[in-house]
């Protein structure tokens, strides 16, 4: 069978495993973009997305898990487009990883030195998880081996890594004070390899499927911040696109939990609402396809900040966030509702009669201040 002929039974079968899922190919398009709306790419760059899905030629993924609730790959399960069965199963080949891989003990690990032997310098490794370097490394261990033995070993044969979820791009709630474990992100272990950021507890699963893609489809990393997180997700704070910014631009706050103005929806600043200093897009993509009940804030939480190095698991649930864009005062005056009603028609024939007798009595008086000045001007000519 020559290449093309087994790159048509590749596009024919992924069409029927479309079908297969309820998906017709207009929702496949659809997909591809949506997912170059969310990486910032031009409308046209869609169709190039949707070829390289098509692609037969699957990368292989080597996902690993360290001090982490797996909570980051829970997020990934109940992606909706794609959901996970097509993401392992036709665009990516996950050769190993111990949530999901059937096999377990020596046979899953025969798997994974297999795929690494097979795909030097070709797959992309995902680390879910904190690395421990206290002691040694003792705190986390897999077949025996330590985690920091095992990324710098595994990591050295990769074409790029991604560091998925807060633990592993920046620590998360293991490192902590007074961080027990020595718990270490992943870019502070592997050197030399291109690393990708995408924090938060979980992450938004889309943010990591549109890294993945424009991998896959650029040959290269999307633009990065200086933290190493993706821009088209991390450029702007979340803040910005709060759904009750409007109100904190008013000045209307929440006070505490349950009184007037948090069931009125207004903003959550004064309880300690980390948006203003966290740079994530929570509030445009929101979790789980499900609308803003599903994320702190739109359930009537204030975010605590998990994507943030030095915010989450940092500072204290309910202190005041560093505004970065301006600082509100601390005093507002009180908000007083419209009032009901307006002015009735006999209360405006009232003003309308006391307006024009105002005015007249203002004529008269100007012409008789008029007279009399010219008269002390004749007296005084005389």
């Amino acid at each position: 069978m020559s290449k093309q002929q087994i790159k048509q039974a590749f596009v024919e079968n992924i069409a029927q495993n479309f079908d297969a899922y309820g998906f017709s190919r207009r929702d496949f398009l659809k997909f591809c973009t949506a997912i170059t709306a969310t990486m910032g790419l031009p409308f046209s760059m869609s169709k190039l997305i949707a070829k390289t899905i098509e692609d037969p030629t699957r990368p292989p993924v080597i996902w690993l898990h360290y001090q982490e609730c797996t909570g980051c790959t829970e997020s990934l399960l109940r992606a909706t487009h794609p959901k996970i069965e097509t993401l392992i199963l036709d665009l990516i080949s996950l050769d190993y990883s111990e949530t999901l891989c059937a096999a377990a003990g020596h046979q899953v690990e025969e798997v994974l030195h297999q795929s690494i032997e097979k795909n030097k310098g070709k797959f992309i490794l995902v680390v879910e998880g904190s690395i421990p370097i206290k002691d040694g490394g003792i705190y986390c261990k897999i077949g025996g081996r330590t985690a920091i033995d095992l990324v710098q070993d595994i990591g050295q044969h990769c074409a790029a890594a991604i560091a998925i979820g807060s633990c592993a791009s920046w620590g998360g709630v293991q490192s902590a004070d007074p961080n027990p474990t020595g718990a270490t992100p992943l870019h502070k272990i592997l050197k030399g390899k291109p690393i990708v950021n995408i924090p938060g507890c979980p992450p938004n699963p889309y943010n990591f499927l549109s890294t993945v893609l424009y991998y896959l489809t650029l040959g290269k990393l999307p633009e990065l911040d200086s933290k190493g997180r993706p821009k088209f997700g991390y450029g702007r704070l979340i803040h910005e696109n709060c759904e009750r910014r409007p109100h904190f631009d008013a000045g209307r706050f929440a006070e505490q939990f349950g009184d007037d103005g948090h069931r009125e929806g207004w903003c959550l600043y004064k309880l300690g609402c980390k948006g203003p200093e966290t740079y994530a897009n929570c509030p445009s993509i929101l979790f789980g396809d499900v609308g803003s009940g599903s994320w702190p804030v739109g359930t009537g939480h204030p975010c605590f900040g998990c994507s943030e190095e030095g915010v989450g698991y940092t500072k204290p649930l309910h202190e005041q966030a560093e505004v970065k864009t301006f600082t509100p005062g601390s005093i507002y005056p009180d908000i007083h509702s419209e009032k009901k009603g307006g002015i009735t028609v006999a209360g405006a024939v009232v003003t309308a009669g006391a307006v024009a007798v105002g005015a007249k009595l203002v004529t008269d008086v100007s012409k008789k201040l008029g007279k009399h000045d010219q008269k002390e001007s004749l007296s005084i000519k005389s």
